[in-house]
C-alpha cells in the first residue's frame, strides 16, 4: 500500500491543501452582488436578543422593518395569497433573527404531521428561509420549520436542488394565536461561513399551506425559488464568527451477539471530530475514531433487476458538504425521468461516500482518522477528503482520497475536475481522473430555464487496460410550468473502474430522454396535470440492445387539497445475454433465461394529500413481465395522530408469472414515531421481505436538548427464516449507547 505522506493522509491530500491555500491567497475580493430592482430590507442590529418563546412580544421586534409582500407561485402565479404573513428580521453581534407571524383564518387545519427534528416537511404548513450569505446568487441554505417547531436545514448542491441530510446547529421557537400561528427562529453566525466584509446577503422566505396546496414567496420566478432568486437583506456588519472551532466528542457503548455462529462482543468507542473555519468560506474537519452509530438503517429494496440497486449515504461525516464533491451533475440528470432506474442515473460516479468504511463482503470497516478540507474561494469550489481506513479480513488498511475543484464560469456556470486515489475494498491501486463542464441559465424570457453538462473520467486499475473511460452529456429545460424536456447520452466502458464511485453496469451506452407539458389550472378543485413521455434505452458498446424502458406518462393530475391521480402505461425491451437468477429458495430458484424480451405494463396511483391526520397512496401495476405475467399492488398509509405520535404501514405485493415458477415478493415496513417532548423522541422501524426471509427492527430513543447535542440509545434486531418454513431465529442483535456534545468557540 501507498506510505502515508503527512499525518497519515495520502501524499495528494498534502497537495491539495498546498493548492487550496495557494487559491487563498490569490482570491479576489468579493464582487458585489446587488443586480437593480431587487427587493431590498435593512436588517436591524439590537443589543439585546428576544426571548426565543414563539411570542414575539419582545420590544426589539419591533425596531425591524416589515416584510409582508408575499404573493403566490401555486397554485396562482404572483397572485394575492389566501392568508397574510408577516416577517421581520433583526440581528445582535451573535446570532440572527427571525420573526414570522402566520395568520390562518382556520388555524384548527394548521397542518403539523412532522413531530421530529431533521425530517422533512412534505405535509406540513412550513416557514422556510433561504440565506446566500456571500451573495453570488449560486449557493445557499435552506432552513424550515412547522408548528412544532421542527428543524429542517438543507445545503443547495446546485442552484436547482438541495440536500436535507446536511445539519446545522441553530434553534426555533413556535406558538399559537387566535388567528394562525408564529415562529421565532435563531441562527448564530458561527453556524454559517461568509464574509464580514460583505454586509449585504441573499435573502427569500416562502410560506406553505398545504390543505390549499398553497405555496407563497416573498421573491420568486418561474413558480420557484432558491439561491438565484432571492431579495436583498442590508446592513449587516460587525458580526461574530467566533474562533471558527466546533470539537465533537462523541461516547459510545456497544454490545454485539451474532447467533450463527454464535459470538459476542463488547466494546467502548470514544470517537472526536473537529471542525475549523480556515477563512470565511472554507472549512478543514479532523475526525479520528469516526463514529457511524447514529445512521439511520437503509430503506429495503427488492430487486428484480439484473443489475446492481442504490442505496444513499446516511453517515453525518460524508454528508457536510456533499454538495462540493458533486461530479458532472450525474446524481441529478434524469432525476423526473421513470423510465430509468436510480441505479442506472447514479451509473459512473467518481466519488460515492458508501464505498468507505465498508468492506468487500459488506461489514463495517473502522476508519482510523480523516481530514477534509472545503469550502469556497474566491469563484473556486473546493471538496478534498483523506481517509485512512483499517485492514479488514481480506484487504489491507488503506489510504484514501478524493480531490474536487470547480470554478464558477458565466453567470450560473461551473468549470471542474475530480480525482480520486484509493480502493477500499481490495488491495489493488487505483486512481480516477475527470473533468466536466456545467451551463446553466435560469434567466430566459418567459421563465423558462436552460442546463447542459459535459464530463469525462478515466481510470487506471492495474490489470485492466485500454477501455477505462466514462463520458456523459446532457441538455435539458427543466421549467416548473408549460413544456419541459431533457436529453442525455452516457457511455460506460467495459474497463472503467471508478473503486470509490458507483458503478450499475458497464460496456454499455445509455440514453435518455423525457418531454412533458404541465399545466395549471384556475380552478377550485384541480391544481395542476402532466402529460410526457420518458425513454431509456440502453445498448452494448460491443453492439446491440441491453434495455430499452418508454414510459408514457399519460395523465397526472393534483388537486389543490393535494390529492393525485396518476394513469400509465410502460413499454420494454430487454436484450439477457446471460441466465440471471430472479427469486431463489432453499428447494429451487427461478432463472431468467437468455433471449430477447419485449412486454407491457399499465400502472395506476391514488393518493391523499398527507397534510392530513389520515393519508393513504394506492398504486398498482400489471401486466407482462419477461415471457410471463406481473401483478404488483404499493400501498402506503400514514396517522399523524397528533404532535406526539405519528405511525406509517406500507405493504408492497408483486406477484411474478414465468414458464420457469412462479415466486411473489412481499415487502413491509412499520414505522412509529413517538414525541415524548419537543427534543425527546422514541423512533422505530421494523422491515421485513420474503426474498431474504428476514425481518429487521431499528428501535431507538433520541434526546436532543439543544440543537449539537444528543444522546441516543439504539437496538438493531435482526431475524432470518433460514430454512423458509415460517420459523424465524435471532441472527444478530446490536445494541449502542452514544452521547455527543458539541464545543463551540
Amino acid at each position: 500500500m501507498k506510505t502515508p505522506a503527512f499525518l497519515g493522509l495520502t501524499a495528494p491530500f498534502t497537495l491539495a491543501i498546498a493548492l487550496t491555500m495557494s487559491l487563498v491567497m490569490a482570491a479576489n475580493a468579493q464582487d458585489d452582488n446587488n443586480p437593480e430592482g431587487l427587493k431590498e430590507v435593512k436588517v436591524t442590529r439590537v443589543e439585546t436578543a428576544p426571548v426565543m418563546d414563539g411570542k414575539l412580544d419582545d420590544a426589539v421586534w419591533q425596531q425591524a422593518e416589515l416584510i409582508d409582500d408575499f404573493h403566490q407561485i401555486r397554485p396562482g402565479d404572483g397572485t394575492e395569497p389566501s392568508e397574510r404573513t408577516e416577517v421581520y428580521m433583526i440581528y445582535t453581534e451573535d446570532a440572527l433573527y427571525i420573526g414570522a407571524r402566520m395568520y390562518d383564518s382556520n388555524p384548527e387545519l394548521i397542518a403539523a404531521p412532522v413531530i421530529r427534528h431533521n425530517q422533512g416537511l412534505p405535509g406540513d404548513d412550513r416557514l422556510v428561509i433561504i440565506l446566500d450569505p456571500f451573495n453570488t446568487r449560486r449557493v445557499g441554505y435552506r432552513f424550515e420549520t412547522n408548528l412544532n417547531g421542527v428543524r429542517h436545514d438543507a445545503l443547495y448542491q446546485n442552484i436547482t436542488s438541495f440536500t436535507g441530510d446536511w445539519v446545522a446547529i441553530w434553534d426555533v421557537a413556535t406558538d399559537t394565536f387566535d388567528q394562525g400561528w408564529i415562529a421565532e427562529v435563531e441562527i448564530p453566525f458561527k453556524t454559517l461561513p461568509f464574509d464580514p466584509n460583505i454586509d449585504t446577503w441573499g435573502f427569500n422566505f416562502g410560506r406553505g399551506i398545504r390543505r390549499r396546496g398553497e405555496e407563497m414567496a416573498w421573491v420568486s420566478y418561474n413558480r420557484s425559488y432558491n439561491p438565484s432568486i432571492v431579495g436583498l437583506a442590508t446592513g449587516l456588519e460587525g458580526m461574530n464568527q467566533g474562533v471558527g472551532l466546533d470539537v465533537v466528542p462523541t461516547f459510545t457503548m456497544n454490545e454485539r451477539r451474532t447467533f450463527n455462529p454464535g459470538d459476542k462482543e463488547s466494546d467502548f468507542d470514544p470517537s472526536l471530530d473537529m471542525f475549523y473555519r480556515l477563512t470565511p468560506s472554507l472549512n478543514a474537519a479532523l475526525t479520528v475514531n469516526t463514529d457511524f452509530s447514529a445512521a439511520d438503517v437503509d430503506n429495503r429494496q427488492v430487486n428484480l433487476t439484473r443489475f446492481n440497486l442504490f442505496f444513499p449515504e446516511r453517515r453525518d461525516f460524508f454528508l457536510n458538504d456533499a454538495d462540493l464533491f458533486q461530479f458532472g451533475n450525474i446524481s441529478n440528470i434524469g432525476s423526473s425521468n421513470q423510465a430509468g432506474s436510480r441505479g442506472a442515473r447514479e451509473n459512473a460516479r467518481p466519488y460515492f461516500s458508501r464505498n468507505i468504511g465498508i468492506g468487500s463482503n459488506g461489514e463495517e470497516v473502522d476508519i482510523k482518522y480523516g481530514g477534509r478540507v472545503s469550502g469556497r474561494v474566491g469563484r473556486w469550489n473546493i471538496g478534498t477528503l483523506a481517509v485512512r481506513q483499517d485492514a479488514s479480513s481480506t484487504v489491507d488498511a488503506s489510504d484514501l482520497f478524493v480531490g474536487r475543484f470547480s470554478a464558477n464560469v458565466l453567470d450560473e456556470s461551473t468549470l471542474g475536475f475530480i480525482v480520486t486515489d484509493g480502493d477500499a475494498q481490495s488491495n489493488v491501486d487505483n486512481t480516477v481522473y475527470g473533468a466536466d463542464f456545467r451551463y446553466l441559465n435560469t434567466q430566459l424570457a418567459s421563465g423558462r430555464q436552460l442546463e447542459g453538462n459535459l464530463w469525462y473520467q478515466q481510470s487506471d486499475t492495474p490489470g485492466l487496460d485500454g477501455d477505462d473511460a466514462s463520458w456523459g452529456a446532457s441538455v435539458s429545460s427543466p421549467n416548473n410550468s408549460g413544456l419541459r424536456g431533457e436529453l442525455g447520452i452516457k457511455e460506460v466502458q467495459r474497463n472503467f473502474n471508478p473503486a470509490l464511485g458507483f458503478v450499475n453496469r458497464t460496456n454499455v451506452r445509455d440514453f435518455t430522454s423525457r418531454l412533458g407539458y404541465t399545466h395549471f389550472y384556475n380552478s377550485d378543485l384541480f391544481q395542476q396535470s402532466y402529460t410526457g413521455l420518458d425513454v431509456f434505452r440502453g445498448e452494448v458498446i460491443d453492439g446491440g440492445l441491453q434495455s430499452q424502458v418508454l414510459k408514457f406518462r399519460l395523465l397526472e393530475m393534483e388537486t389543490n387539497s393535494r390529492d393525485s391521480f396518476d394513469l400509465g402505461h410502460t413499454r420494454y425491451k430487454e436484450v439477457v445475454l446471460t441466465p440471471f437468477t430472479i427469486y431463489s429458495e432453499q428447494s429451487r430458484s427461478v432463472v431468467i433465461p437468455a433471449g430477447n424480451y419485449s412486454y407491457n405494463t399499465y400502472d395506476f396511483s391514488l393518493g391523499t394529500g398527507n397534510q392530513r391526520e389520515f393519508s393513504a397512496t394506492l398504486r398498482s401495476e400489471f401486466g407482462d413481465f419477461y415471457d410471463g405475467d406481473q401483478t404488483g399492488i404499493f400501498t402506503s398509509f400514514n396517522w399523524n395522530q397528533s404532535r406526539y405520535f405519528a405511525m406509517s404501514l406500507d405493504y408492497d405485493w408483486t406477484d411474478i408469472s414465468l414458464p420457469q415458477g412462479d415466486f411473489t415478493a412481499r415487502l413491509t415496513s412499520l414505522n412509529t414515531q413517538v414525541a415524548f417532548t419537543q427534543n425527546l423522541y422514541w423512533i422505530s422501524l421494523l422491515q421485513y421481505d420474503n426474498i431474504s426471509e428476514s425481518m429487521g427492527l431499528n428501535t431507538r430513543v433520541q434526546w436532543i436538548p439543544e440543537a449539537g447535542q444528543e444522546a441516543l440509545i439504539v437496538l438493531n434486531y435482526n431475524m432470518q427464516d433460514r430454512d423458509k418454513d415460517n420459523t424465524f431465529q435471532s441472527a444478530l442483535s446490536d445494541l449502542s449507547v452514544r452521547f455527543r456534545y458539541t464545543f463551540r468557540y
